[in-house]
């Protein structure tokens, strides 16, 4: 008899490995994208390996506070955290999903007392056979139960169990990459609003020193109190610039903190706006290489990986399943021959095939489901490669104006600073009024500041080429 079970376990084991063929899925094949060959009207160098989204961060920041700051926002940062934990769950699933094709195994120990009735078959038989009114059975087994992979539906679980865990990856990358750039550019906005503190701080000190002017011709009577209120509201109006950025200055070191997942505090800093050391030239490479460089477009692209798998697992339902289950332990009617082996030794194999046949449309609902959420993801694919290109494009056409607004300012600073030296010189000779003088001077603060500015625009647009070039994750 137990030759005939193993024969039979044979049989079956041949059959479900002669439908492993049978795969009902479709085999993932990305969606053409149909990438521009360039961005815009940028003619990038055909070297892709120098893209400057290839370098690693530490190569690209040079500033030693600045990555010190991106390395505790990398290991601390709340964000990344709750990220890793994603991978740690994704993991754990992979883990599962890899066990699919090996059988259950379950042990049970039972025992039961049954008393029938006197007039029932169970009971008679009791009787005559057993002497006793009581029905005993113990039993320890252990259970076996194997489901056939004959339409790749466990294979699709493990293809769809893959993609999330490597999605979970690319979506941390994603989030590093977006921290990377928030430090640098806050770090930056940190050294511009010092730039410009400084900046106000010496034009107040340069409307004293006309005040002082004016008012020693007015007690001469060469100049009005006038001339003299003028001067002091000119001075007032730089004086303020100072407590309105020390506030933004503390407000973006508490900025920063949070990102370093730290409590608020002052940050170390002695890099000087106009002495950072970033490339002024970049090479972005093609539009093609985003597809592999950029970790929310791979993240976007492995959940459509998933999704498809999905539809597989969902289509192998419709199918027959296989199912092999054996049972095999230990069985007596006494306690005291329970463990009696071989007497107590028994058996059991089976197979079984199931086909779905009415289930209220549920099976074929997770079907069409499943294929709405592959063509949700192709979408959302889609939208993450357009989003992707015109993040590249946007920040390479503000780089290229960006600079020329820097040329343009900075000839301008220079004119206005040469402006303000001959209005003294005219106002000290008697050739130029007052007004002139404090024009010059209010024209070339604010001539400095958005000097400021626009460096600080500049670095913290060559951080944003940086990010949407999926730069930051290495």
């Amino acid at each position: 008899m137990m030759k005939n079970k193993f024969q039979l376990g044979v049989a079956l084991l041949a059959l479900s490995a002669s439908f492993n063929a049978c795969r009902v899925s479709e085999k993932y094949a990305r969606p053409d994208q149909k990438m521009p060959e360039q961005y815009r009207d940028y003619t990038s160098s055909a070297d892709t390996s120098s893209s400057i989204g290839k370098l690693e961060w530490r190569t690209l920041f040079k500033d030693e506070e600045l990555v010190s700051l991106i390395d505790s926002a990398i290991h601390n940062n709340i964000n990344l955290q709750l990220a890793v934990k994603n991978i740690e769950s994704a993991e754990r699933l992979l883990s599962q999903a890899k066990m699919g094709n090996i059988p259950e195994l379950s042990a049970q120990i039972a025992a039961s007392i049954t008393r029938p009735s006197d007039n029932s078959l169970n009971g008679i038989s009791a009787g005559q056979f057993l002497g006793s009114k009581y029905v005993k059975d113990y039993q320890a087994t252990l259970n076996l139960s194997w489901e056939a992979d004959i339409w790749g539906k466990i294979r699709s679980q493990k293809e769809s169990a893959l993609a999330t865990y490597l999605q979970s990856q690319e979506a941390a990358k994603a989030v590093q990459t977006q921290v990377v750039a928030a430090v640098a550019q806050g770090y930056y906005n940190l050294l511009m609003l010092d730039e410009q503190l400084r900046i106000a701080k010496n034009n107040v000190e340069l409307n004293d020193s006309t005040l002082f002017i004016i008012r020693l011709q007015r007690d001469a009577g060469q100049a009005t109190t006038l001339a003299v209120q003028q001067a002091e509201a000119q001075r007032l109006n730089s004086a303020i610039l100072i407590p309105q950025l020390e506030q933004s200055i503390a407000i973006q070191e508490n900025a920063l903190s949070f990102l370093t997942g730290e409590m608020p505090k002052v940050i170390t800093r002695r890099q000087n706006l106009y002495r950072v050391d970033l490339p002024t030239e970049y090479n972005s490479g093609v539009p093609a290489l985003l597809l592999s460089n950029r970790p929310d477009v791979k993240s976007s692209e492995l959940a459509l990986v998933s999704a498809n798998a999905r539809v597989g697992v969902t289509k192998a339902a419709l199918y027959p399943s296989l199912t092999i289950t054996a049972t095999g332990g230990l069985n007596a009617f006494e306690a005291s021959n329970w463990f009696n082996i071989p007497g107590s030794l028994f058996a059991t194999a089976a197979g079984s095939v199931a086909q779905p046949i009415f289930m209220r449309k549920q099976l074929r609902t997770q079907y069409e489901l499943a294929k709405i959420d592959r063509d949700r993801f192709a979408l959302d694919f889609r939208q993450s490669v357009l989003i992707a290109v015109g993040e590249v494009s946007d920040a390479l056409v503000r780089i290229d104006k960006i600079q020329e607004q820097e040329t343009i300012e900075r000839t301008r600073v220079d004119t206005l600073k040469s402006a303000i030296v001959n209005a003294k010189l005219l106002f000290n000779s008697g050739m130029a009024d007052y007004l002139e003088v404090l024009i010059a001077q209010g024209s070339a603060l604010q001539g400095e500041l958005n000097l400021a500015d626009i460096q600080r625009q500049r670095l913290a647009l060559a951080v944003e080429l940086y990010r949407s070039l999926g730069g930051g994750w290495k």
